[in-house]
Order: C-alpha cells, then sequence, then structure tokens
C-alpha cells in the first residue's frame, strides 16, 4: 500500500493552496487572500521590484501579493523563490 498525498508532500507542498484535485488555486480563490500580505511576501515582492526596476504599492493583499511576485519573477528571470539559510551554520 503506497503512501497518501498528504503523507508524502514536504512541508512546503501542505501550505500551497491545492485544489481537491491537487491543482493549485488562483491566488484570488485562496481563502486567506484577502488578508494582509505576509511579512516574507513583503520582502520579497518589493526585492524583485527593485531588480525589475518597479515600484510595487506598500500595502497588497496575499493574493495581490503573490500574482506580483509572479509577474516580477517572470521579468526578472527569477525561477524560483531563496533558499532559506541553513541555521546554526554561518
Amino acid at each position: 500500500m503506497g503512501a497518501t498525498k498528504s503523507e508524502t508532500q514536504s512541508m512546503s507542498d501542505r501550505n500551497t493552496p491545492d485544489t481537491e484535485n491537487g491543482a493549485i488555486k488562483d491566488p484570488a480563490e485562496w481563502t486567506t487572500g484577502e488578508e494582509p500580505m505576509t511579512g516574507a511576501q513583503d520582502s520579497y515582492v518589493h526585492t524583485l521590484a527593485r531588480k525589475a526596476g518597479e515600484e510595487v504599492p506598500d500595502e497588497m493583499t496575499k493574493a495581490e501579493a503573490s500574482m506580483k511576485i509572479d509577474e516580477l519573477r517572470e521579468k526578472t528571470g527569477v525561477s524560483e523563490a531563496p533558499k532559506k539559510p541553513k541555521s546554526g551554520k554561518a
């Protein structure tokens, strides 16, 4: 017997909003999409905006920030989010 999808998902996958069939939900459909963007989104969207030579609003929802991050990643050629540094080692 194989593991279920939830048993084999990594921690980051569990934080990705999924539809029932496993496809990624559009950020506009997120149940928390209208909440203010997270601190990590705020930092990342502004970093990408600087690289792209654009300005972004200081106040965005989680969904707006996610869509803007995707747009800016395409413009800047950044294919994935930066890796978190490993704690405990400098």
